[in-house]
């Protein structure tokens, strides 16, 4: 942003009501900036594709200008850094997703485009089996120093970013309010350790409250700012499948630990891999492979392949076509081995369980 004046223009146009996200970068693009957007006559942007009189009916508010200049004074006595969508610095994973922010608040030195980025989330009531299996992955993991990003709240999230902190792991909290305060307060003693490891941001006012609605939008944030959404732990219903659902709309990878049959902190994850909307993730090993990402000054070891896992006819058919054929789609399995599509799912997750098959980018299925 190259003045004072353009992001106070840009803040007001953020603080007018009816205009989100979508249409406060199409209208900016229109008119080049967040000041000609604010000073332009109304007939004249009534004339653009798509926007009404109802989206407009705020924008000439001057009472918006106000707010903005107060919270100008905020973000300049606390030293927030802000990345507009138009500038470099802006997570360019975000300039993917229709529903970015057109301006993001951090408070830190983290690198919102560091080459590997993934984030963590899970459910508020974390299991032991949950708490384990995360502190594991981001250990096994710290050797390729990817940035985790979390929602710094109860359960999973917490224990994610603690433990990169631990393991010297660059860490980002997404938050669903302003940079003026922490929720929960008792993650306050946190703080430190994530602010000197990366940091925190968030499209929020400091005049923001942590309100239901603002968790589900700052959602969107932790599924676009990374290449991949790792799901541990979660209920048949949460927060954690509002942002895997966002991930997957985002045509980003999604991970999900299995967890047994019956355990309510499991369904979600369950369902996830059930449905073919996330992979299956076992160990460290399976982000790598999936992801494309080496490792260059560790060993992460895969669990080795049983060599001899008993296959019933319907799974050895499967193993034997993909051997032969290499990288194959699920439709085309079914297809060629005439088994029913919804019942081939659940097999090529329990072969996957029994490492002989793997699954990649883009729904293929491969021999091991």
């Amino acid at each position: 942003m190259n003045s004072e004046q353009e992001l106070l223009y840009t803040l007001a146009l953020q603080k007018t009501a009816k205009v989100g996200d979508i249409l406060a970068k199409k209208l900016i693009r229109h008119c080049g900036n967040a000041e000609a957007v604010l000073k332009e006559k109304k007939d004249k942007l009534l004339k653009i594709d798509g926007i009404g009189t109802y989206a407009l009916s705020d924008l000439h508010n001057s009472k918006n200008l106000k707010l903005a200049e107060k919270e100008l004074a905020f973000i300049q006595k606390e030293n927030i850094k802000v990345h507009y969508f138009l500038d470099e610095t802006y997570p360019n994973r975000l300039l993917h997703c229709a529903d970015s922010p057109i301006l993001l608040f951090q408070k830190g030195n983290a690198d919102l485009n560091a080459s590997k980025m993934i984030s963590i989330v899970g459910t508020r009531k974390a299991t032991t089996y949950g708490i384990d299996f995360c502190k594991k992955l981001i250990e096994d993991l710290s050797p390729i120093q990817p940035t985790i990003v979390s929602g710094f709240a109860y359960g999973i999230d917490i224990v994610a970013q603690r433990a990169a902190v631990k393991n010297n792991v660059p860490t980002i909290g997404c938050l669903a309010h302003g940079l003026n305060q922490i929720y929960p307060k008792v993650h306050e003693k946190y703080m430190k350790g994530v602010q000197e490891n990366g940091g925190f941001v968030t499209d929020f006012w400091s005049t923001s409250n942590p309100d239901r609605e603002n968790f589900l939008k700052r959602n969107r944030l932790i599924a676009g700012m990374t290449q991949a959404t790792i799901v541990i732990e979660s209920a048949e219903k949460g927060g954690s499948l509002v942002t895997a659902h966002i991930a997957n709309s985002y045509n980003r990878d999604v991970f999900a630990v299995p967890g047994r049959v019956g355990d309510s902190q499991s369904i979600g994850c369950n369902n996830l891999i059930k449905q073919q909307r996330a992979h299956l993730l076992t160990s460290a090993a399976d982000i790598l492979y999936l992801l494309g990402w080496e490792l260059e000054t560790a060993t992460i070891q895969p669990v080795q392949k049983q060599l001899f896992v008993d296959l019933n006819t319907e799974e050895a058919s499967i193993h034997s076509y993909l051997q032969e054929k290499g990288q194959t789609v699920l439709d085309s399995i079914a297809l060629e081995c005439k088994l029913p599509i919804h019942k081939v799912a659940p097999i090529l997750l329990q072969m996957e369980m029994k490492g002989v098959i793997k699954p990649l980018p883009g729904k293929l299925f491969e021999a091991v």
